[in-house]
């Protein structure tokens, strides 16, 4: 199995990644950072996951709060007061680990060969992990990220979220020399539930699935009220499975820029995709043979497409594989 520290602010669809992420890779710890909701609330939510999952020998270590050069943003509106509502579930009966998230991610990674590192919230334990001990560089195997996007944006008109929460994070990682896997909004937004998949987990019926039931359809509420929109989007996920079997996503090697400066563009990701051809980026650039690559050399690998089908079928695996 591949060795894997998941970063992560559970969140819902973050709670989709650790299911799949636990049954299939080697999870040697998970890191929280705040972002979807408060640090508090999303090691909390992690620490429930673990046990709904019967995991509780899987580490987690809080990491910071928020970014460091600004306020916090939390999504409320999509994951609800505790970061994670719809399923009730008791207070977990295990705690996270008192080492802080940044110290363990550079320990585990100068210790152990071929770390990946999936990251779903905000960048910035990883950002300070490559700032307290650059040598991590060349040392992670990969990094595979929820954020950003190729085409639009979801917090702004051109950001997404977990970027924008922490541009100076995001800048950070994406120049780090470490090989970057993109999952971007353009991408994770084919990776939509609906009520149809709830109710195929409630058949599959472990307690996982019950579980993801759960989750599907409080987000698809929220989505709908918060962005009319008539499925949620498992956008965190596709990270984890990107990792899991790579043949999931069609992608695109391309320069990344994070810009910091723009009125109107902070936490923008800015993708040089001038190598490319084709009518919709989102799908068709994949398609197109590509030209050679023209200004400076790619640091990214973005995704662009999803075989959603196959997908579905690790996800229904991978309920069924639980008690």
């Amino acid at each position: 199995m591949k060795k894997v520290i998941l970063d992560c602010d559970p969140g819902h669809d973050d709670a989709f990644g650790i299911l799949l992420a636990l049954q299939h890779l080697d999870v040697l710890g998970i890191t929280t950072i705040g972002g979807n909701c408060t640090l508090e609330n999303v090691t909390r939510n992690a620490l429930k996951v673990l046990e709904v999952l019967e995991r509780p020998d899987v580490p987690v270590y809080a990491g910071h709060e928020g970014p460091l050069v600004a306020p916090l943003v939390t999504a409320p509106q999509f994951h609800g007061k505790t970061g994670m509502d719809g399923p009730v579930l008791p207070e977990p009966k295990i705690k996270a680990q008192g080492k802080h998230a940044v110290d363990f991610i550079v320990d585990t990674v100068m210790h152990t060969d071929d770390v990946t590192i999936i990251a779903t919230g905000p960048l910035t334990n990883i950002a300070s992990a490559l700032n307290r001990e650059p040598r991590i560089a060349e040392r992670i195997k990969e990094i595979s990220i929820m954020g950003g996007s190729v085409t639009f944006g979801n917090w702004t008109p051109v950001a997404e979220f977990n970027i924008v929460v922490d541009p100076e994070a995001a800048y950070k990682v994406f120049n780090s020399g470490v090989h970057i896997k993109m999952s971007g909004i353009n991408l994770t937004r084919q990776c939509c539930l609906t009520y149809g998949h709830v109710q195929k987990f409630r058949e599959i019926g472990t307690k996982a699935a019950v579980f993801a039931a759960e989750l599907t359809e409080f987000f698809i509420g929220t989505t709908k009220e918060s962005a009319s929109l008539s499925g949620a989007n498992m956008h965190d996920a596709c990270a984890v499975a990107w990792v899991i079997d790579p043949s999931l996503i069609r992608s695109a090697e391309m320069r990344i820029d994070i810009e910091l400066k723009g009125e109107y563009t902070r936490g923008m990701t800015v993708c040089d995709c001038r190598h490319l051809r084709g009518t919709d980026p989102a799908v068709d650039l994949c398609r197109i043979p590509t030209m050679p690559v023209r200004g400076r050399r790619p640091n990214a690998e973005a995704g662009l497409e999803l075989d959603f089908p196959r997908f579905l079928e690790l996800l229904y695996g991978t309920l069924k594989q639980y008690n």
